[in-house]
């Protein structure tokens, strides 16, 4: 089979791009949940389900793909894999809320911090990934980075390992998966959607919904949970559809390197340890980038 070469180029930078706008997303995410975090997590946890499945819809009908999103419902073994996936995802974005919600965002860069190492772990292990010299010092730069990190808070960072170990299968697993991003992703929040209506039928008939039409700006915020729960995941999905997870994975430093600055912003504190860390992160990162670009080894599979 002949392979064009400017595909493959194409197609990474594709990859390269769509990683890069996911990561910068969630760097940022912090600000959302902190400006909403007069609404209980598990409400902004509910409105992130209901909104993220009509602005799914929305894309789906304009990119012409509500075809194959029939066609992989109709798919079992796809939909065991997804209704799987819809677990990961929930499982992290409600402790992510929680940690955010909590002043623990330190912790969350943390576990984001950990989930590159898991990706590159399993690339080894599972995929037969081979890594180079360059790569290897990055690798062992930032784990040493995260350790000094995780030794100094004295306790088992349950948040960071959580969000780590979640995310990463749900990257695993989505990769494997023969659907693509946008159908996936929103098979995964139908999944959700009728405990995420539930919630909010109970808290309406309480009288307990924040989302209410006398305060038209925290609703318009509850809805934008929709698009922006979406869009950095669709993103990531794409990447991760071209790119080796060891590419993926040191690229997702960016993003806990944004929230470790955003909780500092907002008060965290900011310690020796976590200071190294940062620094440590970075210039693993620096090192990877190069290596990569020196071998021109950023491709896909």
């Amino acid at each position: 089979m002949n392979i064009n070469p400017n595909n493959i180029n194409g197609s990474i930078r594709e990859g390269l791009g769509a990683a890069l706008m996911a990561y910068l997303f969630w760097g940022i995410f912090p600000i959302y949940f902190k400006i909403i975090d007069a609404v209980p997590s598990e409400e902004v946890f509910a409105h992130r389900i209901f909104w993220s499945v009509p602005f799914g819809l929305l894309i789906l009908y304009l990119s012409k793909q509500l075809g194959e999103l029939w066609q992989v419902l109709l798919n079992k073994k796809k939909i065991i894999y997804l209704a799987l996936t819809s677990i990961l995802i929930s499982i992290n974005w409600y402790i992510y809320i929680v940690a955010v919600q909590t002043d623990e965002i330190l912790q969350a860069s943390l576990g984001y911090y950990i989930n590159p190492l898991m990706y590159v772990l399993v690339g080894i292990l599972f995929l037969g990934e081979k890594l180079r010299v360059g790569q290897i010092i990055a690798i062992l730069i930032a784990t040493i980075g995260v350790i000094i990190l995780a030794l100094s808070a004295g306790k088992l960072p349950w948040i960071s390992i959580s969000l780590a170990t979640s995310f990463t299968l749900y990257g695993v697993i989505r990769k494997k998966i023969e659907v693509s991003a946008m159908v996936g992703l929103f098979i995964e929040t139908l999944f959700i959607l009728p405990f995420a209506f539930m919630y909010i039928l109970v808290l309406t008939k309480n009288g307990q919904l924040s989302f209410t039409l006398d305060k038209p700006t925290m609703a318009f915020l509850l809805i934008m949970a929709g698009p922006l729960t979406i869009f950095p995941l669709f993103f990531f999905s794409f990447a991760a559809k071209r790119l080796k997870l060891t590419t993926i994975g040191m690229m997702q430093f960016l993003s806990p390197s944004m929230q470790f600055v955003v909780a500092f912003i907002y008060g965290e504190r900011l310690s020796t340890a976590g200071l190294i860390c940062f620094v440590c992160i970075w210039v693993a990162i620096t090192i990877f980038v190069y290596d990569a670009l020196e071998e021109g080894a950023i491709d896909s599979y």
